[in-house]
């Protein structure tokens, strides 16, 4: 049986309310709306639907296979019309995920930006600090700040790259002992954000070395959150370690002071990645040629903020 056929079926008898309600919608019989289900529900190893005499309601497994159904196929559908040398315009759902600071500040307006400019399209922004599997969660972009060993991908270069900074507050640092090297930070109250290390920071080697510098300490604050670490470090609680485009505007306007510059690890570039072939989804490519040089302009601006700090 043609699985594309089945969950035609499905999505026809989730969208009429029962199995009779398909079979009428498409012209099949009811023996062979069921069959269809039956098959799709072989494939993905559990019952997709509770049926009663009157009604139907999707099972926990057949909730999440009904919004990947209902994704491929109004994708299928864009796909489609491309193929058949139609400009299909822009339409449908449009999952983005990026990591939570990055999100709030950076895309989210830009997304604001394009919503407003297509208006058949929708964005399903997903913050997450872990990396989410784009085919597995269906996701349609990503914005990541790091290398890209996934070949399986295809990366957009958004050309700002960032670093990873040591930062304090002047109030703080006016009072506690000045830090020349990564190993003097054990002497310090540390505001550790889980996302770059709750225990130890780890430093390029000495110059002459090939040995990383590691430095253990025992935080006075542990967070899970960008924004919190940020924060306790403008209140001269401690030092802390997050992205330059984290705290560009903080340093330039004096807020907070960089910290052993010449400790910095290694430059992160800036991407947004996609699955193979996603880029010619007619939403996706809308975005890509939307969104792509405002990201530049606006990673540029943080990186030659932090040039400057």
């Amino acid at each position: 049986m043609d699985r594309i056929d089945a969950m035609k079926v499905f999505i026809a008898a989730l969208d009429e309310g029962s199995l009779a309600g398909a079979g009428r919608l498409l012209g099949r019989s009811p023996a062979a709306v069921s069959r269809a289900i039956a098959f799709l529900e072989q494939q993905a190893g559990a019952p997709l639907l509770h049926r009663t005499t009157r009604s139907i309601r999707l099972s926990e497994t057949g909730e999440r296979y009904a919004d990947v159904c209902r994704r491929i196929l109004a994708e299928l559908h864009e796909l489609e019309a491309v193929g058949a040398g139609e400009q299909a315009a822009p339409r449908g759902t449009l999952t983005i995920t990026a990591p939570p600071i990055s999100g709030e500040e950076i895309l989210r307006p830009i997304v604001d930006a394009f919503i407003e400019a297509h208006p058949a399209v929708s964005v399903n922004l997903v913050l997450l600090v872990r990396g989410a599997n784009l085919v597995e969660e269906g996701i349609d972009i990503a914005l990541r700040i790091l290398d890209l060993p996934d070949s399986s991908m295809t990366a957009i270069r958004i050309g700002g790259e960032v670093r990873l900074v040591t930062v304090a507050s002047p109030r703080y640092l006016s009072q506690h002992p000045r830090i020349d090297e990564p190993g003097d930070l054990a002497k310090h109250s540390i505001v550790a954000c889980t996302d770059f290390g709750r225990d130890a920071w780890t430093f390029p080697p000495a110059k002459g070395g090939a040995v990383p510098r590691s430095v253990q300490f025992k935080p006075r604050l542990v967070v899970n959150s960008v924004r919190a670490a940020r924060g306790a470090a403008l209140g001269g609680l401690g030092v802390t370690r997050l992205l330059t485009y984290h705290v560009a505007e903080q340093v330039q306007d004096g807020a907070l002071q960089l910290l052993l510059r010449d400790a910095e690890p290694p430059a992160r570039p800036v991407n947004l990645v996609m699955p193979q072939g996603r880029a010619s989804v007619p939403k996706v490519r809308a975005f890509i040629d939307f969104a792509v040089p405002r990201l530049r302009a606006e990673f540029a601006r943080l990186s030659a903020a932090s040039v400057a700090m």
